[in-house]
C-alpha cells in the first residue's frame, strides 16, 4: 500500500514558478510516479511521469520545456518544478503511483494510488 501527500500549491502570477512535492509512504521501488491535474470543467490530464532512477521522464505536450519532474528516492519524495506558469496551468494537481514501468503507463495511466490534490492558481 502506498500513500501520497502533495504540498507546495498556491497562487502565483503568470510567468512565475512553483514547486510541488509529493511525499510517499510505503515501498515505491518499481513504481512509476506521476503528476496529473484537473481544471474546473475539464478532464483530468497527465502532466509528467518519472521512473525509479529518473532515466525515464514523460511530459504532456502542454508543459514540455516548462515543467520538470524529479525524484528523491532517499526521501521517498518526488517533485514537479513548474516554471513560466500561465493561467491555463490553473488546476488541482495530484500525484499518483503505479507499480509498473513508466514506459508502459507514461502520463496516461492507469495509476493505482493518488494523493488528495493541491490547488495551483495562476493569475494573469
Amino acid at each position: 500500500q502506498v500513500q501520497l501527500v502533495e504540498s507546495g500549491g498556491g497562487s502565483v502570477q503568470a510567468g512565475g514558478s512553483l514547486r510541488l512535492s509529493c511525499a510517499a509512504s510505503g515501498d515505491t521501488a518499481g513504481y512509476c510516479m506521476a503528476w496529473f491535474r484537473q481544471a474546473p470543467g475539464k478532464e483530468r490530464e497527465g502532466v509528467a511521469g518519472i521512473n525509479r532512477d529518473g532515466t525515464e521522464r514523460y511530459y504532456a505536450d502542454s508543459v514540455k520545456g516548462r515543467f520538470t519532474v524529479s525524484r528523491d528516492n532517499a526521501q521517498n519524495t518526488f517533485f514537479l518544478q513548474m516554471n513560466t506558469l500561465t493561467p491555463e496551468d490553473t488546476a488541482v494537481y495530484y500525484c499518483a503511483a503505479v507499480r509498473a514501468s513508466c514506459s508502459v503507463v507514461g502520463v496516461r495511466g492507469p495509476y493505482d494510488y493518488w494523493g488528495q490534490g493541491t490547488q495551483v492558481t495562476v493569475s494573469s
